[in-house]
Order: structure tokens, then sequence, then C-alpha cells
């Protein structure tokens, strides 16, 4: 009965953590979504304004439009810096290492948990960042952007993919892998690319114009690749500490079971003892 009282202690404190945190999750996943939804407008913009543009760069020369040969891809992987928020991190990492099978690859870390992955198991990293993944700043996707792209046109990679977590809602968080670099051109059809011709002029020139987007696009694409994977976090630790919270109810109502049967078989051993011990003197 000790043994049981001590264990249903020793989970009723667990509780209490997991509670706690699921509480703290919950408040921090209000703030994320709030980022998302504000920010989405601006980076669907961006991106608008980077596929109405391709369309004008056939003769223009850009180190970041140009196709060439892939001998070197690169990655960029958003974790988290901390665990107990269920397969976040595993299934961002599992998205990065499917897409890397048979590719020479190399990795810019984000989070400390992607950190430790492809270092333990000898990746190139080309860059690790951590301490930013629950408050992302613009000023970090900066950093990370400027990095991502001297090592494309140094020509130490051939290709910049984006591994990420998309917030689709509270319980669910998608992992999602996008090409930020070369450029890829979507297909527009000739009727809405006429229209966009008719009212768009580019000045200086379409070079210039793009010249100044591109650096602006892969900065904001990366900005809110981490806003989403902030809020995907928050969202994947508030449900697998409430899931970690019912489970840890069930376990003390299970243990207080035990307890009362326990008990309830101690009383009926002495009941029985105090009865043999009256009949035997008699």
């Amino acid at each position: 009965m000790q043994d049981i009282k001590r264990r249903i202690k020793s989970v009723d404190s667990t509780k209490q953590i997991t509670k706690a945190m699921e509480l703290v999750s919950s408040a921090k996943l209000r703030r994320a979504r709030q980022r998302v939804e504000e920010n989405r407008p601006y980076f669907e913009k961006i991106e608008e304004a980077i596929q109405g543009i391709l369309p004008h760069t056939k003769e223009l020369q850009n180190p970041y439009i140009d196709q060439r040969e892939v001998k070197k891809t690169g990655y960029i992987v958003i974790t988290g810096d901390r665990g107990l928020c269920g397969g976040y991190n595993t299934n961002a990492i599992k998205k990065a290492l499917n897409h890397m099978e048979d590719r020479e690859a190399s990795v810019i870390a984000i989070g400390q948990k992607g950190v430790t992955f492809f270092r333990k198991r000898g990746y190139d990293l080309d860059g690790e960042f951590v301490s930013i993944s629950e408050k992302p700043m613009f000023s970090d996707a900066k950093s990370i952007g400027k990095l991502a792209m001297e090592l494309y046109k140094n020509e130490m990679i051939d290709e910049v993919n984006l591994v990420y977590t998309e917030f689709v809602s509270t319980i669910t968080h998608k992992p999602k892998l996008i090409k930020l670099l070369p450029l890829d051109q979507k297909e527009i059809p000739e009727e809405i690319q006429e229209d966009r011709d008719e009212v768009m002029t580019y000045e200086p020139s379409p070079e210039e114009v793009l010249s100044y987007l591109i650096p602006k696009y892969v900065e904001s694409m990366i900005y809110g690749a981490l806003i989403e994977a902030s809020a995907s976090e928050q969202g994947a630790r508030r449900v697998a500490m409430e899931s970690a919270t019912d489970n840890a109810e069930e376990m003390i109502d299970d243990l207080n079971l035990k307890y009362n049967r326990a008990r309830q078989a101690s009383i009926t051993q002495e009941i029985s003892e105090i009865v043999g011990g009256a009949e035997a003197q008699n």
C-alpha cells in the first residue's frame, strides 16, 4: 500500500507539470497563430510579385534563376529547440531525409533538435541556428537567407530546399518541402499573363526589380516558414501535454483502485485474524 501511495504521488506530480506545460503552450499558440494570420498575406504577395516578373526574365541573366546541374543539394531544416512535442521534430527531419535519399546534401539546421540529429550522423552542416524556434525574428530569417544565397551563388550548393512544418490547425501540422533556389517559373495561363503584362511595368527594368525582389522573397519565405513552424511546435506540444495529462489521470485512477483493493484486503485479513484469535480462546 505504501508503494502504491508513492506511485500515486509521483504520477500526480508529473500530471501537474504536464498540465502547466499544456497551459503555457496554449498561451504561446494563440500568439503564434496571430503572427501566422498577420503575415501570410505579405508572403503571398511577395510570391505573386516574383511569379509576375519571372516571365520577363527569359533573356535576363541572374544567378538565382539560372538552372544548372545539381551536384549538391542544400537543405534548410526547421525543427524545435526542445522536445516534448510529439512527433513534430521527427516528422520534419524525416521529410528532409526522404528527399535527401541518393543525393549529396548539406544542411542549414535551425533548432537544437535538428542540429543535434544531423551533427551526430555526420551530415555536412553549413550553418546552425538555435534558440530562435519559439520566437523567430525577421533578422533571423535574413541571416539564414543570406547564408543560403551565398552558398548558392558561390556554387557550393546547386539547389536550396526549405523544410518546415506547416500550421493547418491546432491538431494538424503538415511537414512541407519547397524549393527556394533556383526560382522556378510556375505555369500561368496565357490570358492571365497577358492581363498582367498590360497593367504592370517595371522600373528601371525587370532585371533591376528582380535583383531587388529575390533576396526579399527568400528572406520572406524563410520567415514565413519559421512562423508556421513556431505555431506548429506549440500546437504539437499542447496536444502532447494534454494527452500526457489525460494518461496521468488514468494511471492515478488505476492506482487508486489498486490501493483501495489492497486496503480492503488488508482490513479483511485483520478481521479474519481477530475472529480466528477469538475462536482459538474459546
